[in-house]
């Protein structure tokens, strides 16, 4: 598999230190983006060379321990085999690398600027993760799902937007297991379908519609969820094969979207007041 990985892009820990039984690391191929310091290994486990991941926790909210619990129960096809961890301080853990590459560079490659032949397939796979069942914790709190102060409405001028989000906050939620952070990044595709849905640190028992919401949020940079044929498409898919709300799903996008607004430059500014005050308006 060609390795997709970016070079060492920032200070990390020597993945060599660490007190790996299982796995004995031989080569670091590649630094992935994350927020905790991720590193793409080759490596030998029982005498037989193999591929993984290595996640050391690098962030205050971190969450190792839920992912790797989360990831003992969940019965569910393209998820990370979890190899060995730190079970005293869940400071680290190995997963097996899963065969798949990320969409943003499937369609980079093809030269595409859309990904509608894949949302559907996008939304349905995110509809069967919700009916996972087990004995899952809550699913950790993130600000992103507080209405932010009015300084910070001040500051991106819409101020109108707040009074919009509380006076049509949702007054019921509709619980279910969550990924947590189901976006492109951690989501890998092979022959058209989802091979691998990674980082499970913010998943558990939490709210469908903000979970979905998550997924269908453009991200400063990204080629696909720019129409709305495209977010249809992936409800299509998701409604396939469970239920959703899609009046909550735009509301909780307009929520997300006023924080994700000051992450990209003028031009995603622009895409996302625009967004946003169509949103606001069809209620």
């Amino acid at each position: 598999m060609k390795n997709e990985e970016p070079e060492k892009w920032r200070n990390t820990i020597d993945p060599f230190s660490l007190p790996l039984k299982k796995v004995c690391i031989q080569e670091i191929l590649g630094y992935p983006h994350a927020a905790n310091q991720v590193f793409y290994v080759k490596g030998v486990q029982a005498g037989k060379e193999g591929y993984y991941y290595l996640k050391y926790a690098h962030h205050v909210d971190a969450n190792l321990k839920n992912e790797i619990e989360i990831l003992w129960q969940l019965h569910f096809r393209c998820t990370p085999e979890v190899v060995e961890y730190d079970a005293e301080d869940y400071q680290y853990e190995v997963t097996r690398q899963i065969d798949g590459r990320r969409l943003s560079v499937i369609l980079e490659e093809a030269g595409l600027d859309s990904g509608l032949s894949y949302m559907y397939e996008y939304g349905r796979t995110l509809a069967r993760l919700h009916q996972a069942a087990g004995s899952f914790p809550k699913a950790p709190h993130r600000r992103f799902h507080d209405i932010p102060e009015p300084s910070h409405f001040e500051k991106i001028d819409m101020e109108d937007v707040r009074e919009w989000l509380i006076v049509n906050k949702p007054t019921q939620i509709n619980t279910c297991f969550v990924h947590g952070d189901f976006h492109y990044a951690n989501l890998l595709w092979k022959d058209g379908y989802i091979s691998g849905i990674l980082d499970f640190e913010l998943a558990g028992m939490g709210n469908r519609e903000f979970d979905v919401a998550w997924a269908l949020i453009l991200r400063p940079g990204q080629k696909f969820m720019r129409t709305e044929e495209e977010l249809w498409e992936f409800i299509a898919g998701y409604t396939a094969v469970g239920g959703c709300d899609p009046a909550l799903v735009r509301y909780y996008m307009a929520l997300i979207y006023t924080r994700f607004i000051k992450f990209g430059d003028e031009q995603y500014a622009q895409f996302v007041r625009k967004w946003v005050r169509k949103c606001i308006t069809q209620q």
